[in-house]
């Protein structure tokens, strides 16, 4: 399937579910294990699980393929392979704790650090 149904596909069928915050990342120029990573957040163990069996279902009948899926019995995090796209379906706290939107940027944040704070590893 290409890229653009795909990633239209994933994120259809999140906002279907009611997901919060989809944010998709290129990770073309970054991995060549995906295209791109698509991250959303639910508010109960229930909705992740709900997102993750809609995102399945609805990639399927418009012609792709899920990969694997893992984390559905707690429902926590919720990651959805599909090949090209890998799909986290998270609660706002454990989004909050992993980042992985900082993680898979592509201009990564850097952080200040105070003058004369800096110090060689060899100091």
């Amino acid at each position: 399937m290409d890229i653009r149904k795909l990633q239209k596909t994933v994120v259809d069928a999140l906002e279907d579910i009611k997901a919060k915050d989809i944010e998709v990342i290129n990770t073309t120029k970054l991995t060549s294990l995906f295209d791109r990573i698509v991250v959303a957040s639910g508010d109960s163990n229930r909705q992740t699980r709900a997102l993750s069996r809609n995102v399945q279902d609805k990639v399927r009948e418009a012609g792709g393929h899920v990969v694997s899926v893992e984390g559905e019995e707690t429902g926590e995090w919720v990651l959805v392979d599909l090949g090209d796209i890998v799909v986290h379906i998270m609660q706002p706290a454990t989004r909050d704790f992993y980042n992985l939107e900082e993680l898979w940027a592509t201009t990564p944040k850097r952080s200040r650090v105070a003058a004369g704070t800096a110090h060689l590893a060899s100091e």
